[in-house]
């Protein structure tokens, strides 16, 4: 598989102040490849540095060492075509309200110096859900339709990668899920997507490989199946019939809250105890088992696990 984004050991080093020589260190050393056709998340908190690392890949921030690879063109060497081979969807909402979607993106293209005969306006438009609302102002357009038109705009020039920072930001349930199909559609023709997100059940749903970035350093890169499993804790509540709620419950390596009078809440490490043994334990306390309720974890766990260490 093609690798369609690679860097090594990148950095960037922002000087706050020239007097007392004080640095801010923004990226730390990042290495990481991106293959071809993978849905790939990059995420982290606020200041982690994920806006550095794209406005790196932008071309508006300068590093300060390592090596970025896009499309087998060298930053460095090939700017230009680096750039020709990413398209970037801002978080901010940045449209003239006054043009149709079908100018905007003839507009853009033409930025790229893309000839008239060799647009595909119409085509990228229906891509995106956008074909019947083409000759619209844009300030009427809903708050889906304006992200779907940002993802328009990137695409115009058909770049192979295509990179959305925080593209649901601000949107309902029932836009986001159509912008994610179309995000899906657009992974199903070849175009590789690099997502941030903070919405972290999202990242979980639709990355093949997650990276995480916590104070400009790579705390963790792997598929999010993988991730999944560094989750040690698992979290169980079980349903019973009436009992008293003064009842004493204790097992090594396992934490019993009672919370009601027919309600325990069971934390305990997958590793340590095994599930049928805690099961045996509450029927030796006489207690019958209504219903079972079981909380893996999710990326959530792992994210706050990951950044706060």
């Amino acid at each position: 598989m093609k690798t369609a984004l690679s860097v090594e050991n990148l950095s960037k080093v922002y000087l706050r102040d020239k007097k007392k020589n004080s640095n801010i260190n923004a990226l730390n050393n990042i290495t990481l490849e991106v293959k071809q056709g993978e849905i790939f998340g990059l995420l982290g908190p606020n200041g982690a540095g994920k806006t550095t690392f794209l406005s790196i890949l932008a071309g508006t921030v300068i590093k300060t060492k390592g090596k970025v690879n896009v499309w087998g063109f060298d930053l460095d060497k090939n700017p230009r075509q680096v750039r020709a081979s990413i398209g970037i969807v801002p978080q901010e909402v940045n449209l003239d309200a006054f043009f149709s979607p079908k100018k905007l993106l003839d507009l853009q293209a033409g930025l790229y110096g893309i000839k008239n005969n060799q647009k595909i306006t119409e085509t990228i438009l229906k891509l995106v859900s956008l074909d019947k609302q083409a000759d619209s102002y844009s300030r009427n357009l809903s708050g889906g339709m304006k992200r779907r038109l940002l993802i328009a705009k990137a695409m115009v020039h058909q770049p192979p990668i295509l990179v959305l920072d925080e593209p649901t930001a601000g949107v309902d349930v029932e836009l986001r899920k159509n912008l994610w199909e179309n995000v899906k559609e657009l992974n199903k023709i070849g175009v590789t997507i690099i997502l941030t997100t903070h919405y972290l059940f999202e990242a979980q749903e639709m990355c093949d490989r997650i990276a995480i970035i916590n104070k400009g350093n790579l705390v963790a890169l792997d598929t999010t199946k993988k991730l999944l499993e560094r989750i040690k804790t698992k979290k169980i509540t079980f349903k019973l019939k009436e009992f008293d709620s003064n009842l004493t419950l204790s097992l090594p390596n396992v934490n019993f809250l009672i919370e009601s009078n027919n309600t325990i809440s069971i934390n305990y490490e997958k590793e340590l105890i095994d599930f049928e043994h805690l099961i045996n334990y509450l029927k030796e306390k006489n207690l019958k088992i209504l219903d079972i309720s079981i909380d893996e974890g999710d990326l959530e766990d792992v994210f706050i696990q990951l950044t706060k260490n």
